[in-house]
């Protein structure tokens, strides 16, 4: 491991108000570990900041001792992007906050800032960002690459109501940017991760949403896949604004007192469907679905948006070993249904699973370049293929296995592409793909203007062009 004297540690902390940990202290271990723990690696240092000054003196220390930078936010990415080796890790944990404004529907989010934290703070108010559907993931990750989830087809991406953010750039400066002040910044921020700086703060803009919402939850055993799978190709594309869906493949029911005991643990195919308007509306969005297929068990119940936003947590516990790819389709033809269900016996453990998204409604009423977000605005699905294990053997299986579904789908597909937030090896091919030639382009000219050296390029990385943008 790389060796930062302690004269110059000491330097580092004298001007941060928050803390430096390094391997000699006892929280190195807690603070470096990230979600993935198929992802181990060993900073020279963190920095735990705790305001913009802390953010900009550990850029600049780690400019002046030429050391790599890593930005943690949640640390909730599959590819660990939050940590390096040898390198100052700058961690945003310490910088969670969040101030609603009621009337204005806005909200003022810290960098580290949690989804779970932010559901509590708006819902107070009967209010929501459209984020993601794991309560634990960072707000700061899930938004600068897209942010997909229960509110997408009603509200859009996370960036779609992205109002402004403030960063610290490459150089240490302080910038404000929305489309009156830096535009060019601020359209690379919604959808181009975190190469252009770090985010301190976000605003987002709010809708009413909750407190209860209505939750439909079918299940089916896996010998109805192909069922399944055209059911929900027949009935997600029209649901109405106030309605989302997800489907999710290969995940244990568990042992719930909603679940029959003899079907805890069992392996199956999950439709959910949420409404956000009455119950009678919602009532009416699911009785085709059990009339045309009758699960094996289902669930059709209020439930508080908060609860709605933890639904999947435990299919994503922090602490195990995990590889995800992911891919756009425009269809879900019989073809493509037939590879799944194919696929989906050869996996080896049972968490395991995939998670297809419609992208549609609100998400298709923002036009392609309005914003930096790598994938197409025309209705389409995005499926994500996680491996999940508690044993590298496992992972390895399953890592091969998830492999083996994205090639077999590739044809299917435009193109390699993929929503960043869930790959899980950002390769430049794969990166340019996501963002296709002319989107990677103007992204690339505004990285050489606010990172010309590419010092922020553990993320699907954006390489700065030759010339800045005038």
């Amino acid at each position: 491991m790389m060796h930062i004297s302690s004269h110059h540690l000491e330097a580092l902390r004298m001007v941060l108000a928050g803390k430096v940990i390094t391997p000699e202290d006892a929280d190195y271990d807690t603070v470096r570990i990230q979600w993935n723990n198929d992802v181990d690696r060993r900073p020279v240092a963190i920095a735990r900041c705790v305001s913009p000054a802390d953010v900009a003196a550990a850029l600049t220390f780690a400019r002046e001792q030429d050391l790599e930078i890593s930005v943690r936010g949640g640390g909730h990415a599959f590819s660990g992007a939050g940590v390096c080796d040898d390198g100052l890790m700058i961690d945003l944990s310490a910088m969670r906050h969040v101030s609603v404004s009621a009337g204005a529907r806005l909200a003022q989010v810290g960098g580290g800032t949690t989804v779970a934290e932010v559901d509590a703070a708006t819902q107070v108010h009967g209010l929501a960002v459209p984020t993601g559907v794991i309560s634990h993931t960072g707000i700061g990750g899930l938004t600068l690459g897209g942010g997909i989830g229960w509110l997408t087809h009603k509200a859009g991406l996370t960036i779609d109501n992205l109002v402004s953010v403030d960063m610290v750039l490459a150089d240490g400066r302080y910038v404000h940017a929305s489309p009156e002040e830096h535009a060019d910044l601020f359209w690379a921020v919604r959808g181009g991760g975190g190469n252009f700086g770090v985010v301190t703060t976000f605003e987002f803009q709010l809708h009413p949403v909750g407190p209860e919402v209505h939750l439909g939850l079918f299940f089916w055993g896996m010998d109805h896949g192909e069922q399944v799978l055209r059911l929900a190709r027949d009935v997600v594309p029209h649901l109405p604004a106030e309605a989302g869906a997800q489907i999710a493949i290969g995940l244990n029911a568990p042992p719930a007192p909603f679940v029959p005991p003899q079907y805890h643990f069992t392996s199956g195919y999950l439709l959910i469907v949420v409404g956000f308007s009455s119950a009678a509306e919602h009532a009416r969005l699911v009785a085709p679905i059990r009339e045309a297929l009758p699960p094996l068990f289902e669930l059709v119940t209020p439930i508080p948006f908060v609860a709605l936003q933890r639904t999947l947590d435990e299919t994503a516990p922090w602490g195990l070993l995990g590889y995800q790819e992911v891919i756009y389709l425009d269809e879900l033809t019989d073809d493509v249904i037939s590879v799944i269900v194919d696929h989906m016996p050869a996996k080896r453990s049972p968490m395991s699973f995939c998670l297809v998204f419609r992208l549609d409604g609100a998400y298709s009423a923002v036009g392609d370049d309005e914003t930096a977000f790598g994938g197409r605005r025309a209705p389409r699905y995005v499926i994500n293929m996680a491996g999940i294990g508690a044993t590298p053997e496992i992972l390895s299986a399953d890592r091969a296995w998830v492999r083996s579904l994205w090639s077999a789908l590739l044809p299917f597909a435009e193109d390699s592409g993929g929503y960043v937030n869930s790959m899980t090896d950002n390769d430049d091919d794969r990166v340019r793909a996501s963002y296709g030639p002319a989107k990677y382009e103007r992204l690339a000219r505004i990285k050489a203007t606010y990172d010309p050296g590419n010092i922020f390029h553990l993320n699907a990385n954006i390489k700065p062009a030759h010339s800045p943008v005038p």
